[in-house]
């Protein structure tokens, strides 16, 4: 019973720390285009879009990091986080742009890249490292409690 509650804690902290994380790094990034229709769904709101797809990551993502946790190479583990974060949040990224701005015109697939990596950059790199320092904190702290 404990190690289904420690589970579900760790589980739980995991869902709420990448929740919040993926949907304002999405607001952050693509936020201009909430005000533009979704090309597949009209009715479609980019909150409501953006909450769906927050939810589908810390679920999906929670599990990731739960077995990313138990790494015992920090640097190792710190990469692992930064490469799923980064390319999983350019992946959502590029999908509302395609979805709500290069889907309405004629963007060129090189073209939605840079525009992509132009909105999303630094956003994408602040949160993931945020996120990934509140991952590891307990390591961050120890460490220097200890110097």
């Amino acid at each position: 019973m404990q190690k289904l509650i420690f589970f579900l804690k760790k589980f739980s902290f995991y869902f709420l720390v990448i929740f919040a994380g993926t949907y304002l790094q999405v607001y952050w990034a693509m936020g201009y285009l909430s005000d533009k229709l979704s090309s597949s769904c009209l009715d479609c709101s980019f909150a409501l879009d953006t909450l769906f797809v927050s939810l589908f990551s810390a679920v999906f993502f929670s599990l990731f990091f739960m077995l990313i946790s138990r790494i015992k190479n920090l640097y190792l583990k710190l990469i692992l986080e930064f490469l799923l974060l980064s390319f999983w949040w350019f992946f959502i990224d590029y999908s509302d742009f395609v979805e709500r701005e290069s889907s309405w015109s004629t963007y060129l697939f090189e073209e939605e890249i840079h525009a992509t990596l132009n909105q999303g950059f630094f956003p994408i790199l602040i949160m993931s490292v945020i996120v990934i320092f509140i991952f590891n904190y307990k390591f961050f702290i120890n460490k220097n409690e200890a110097n």
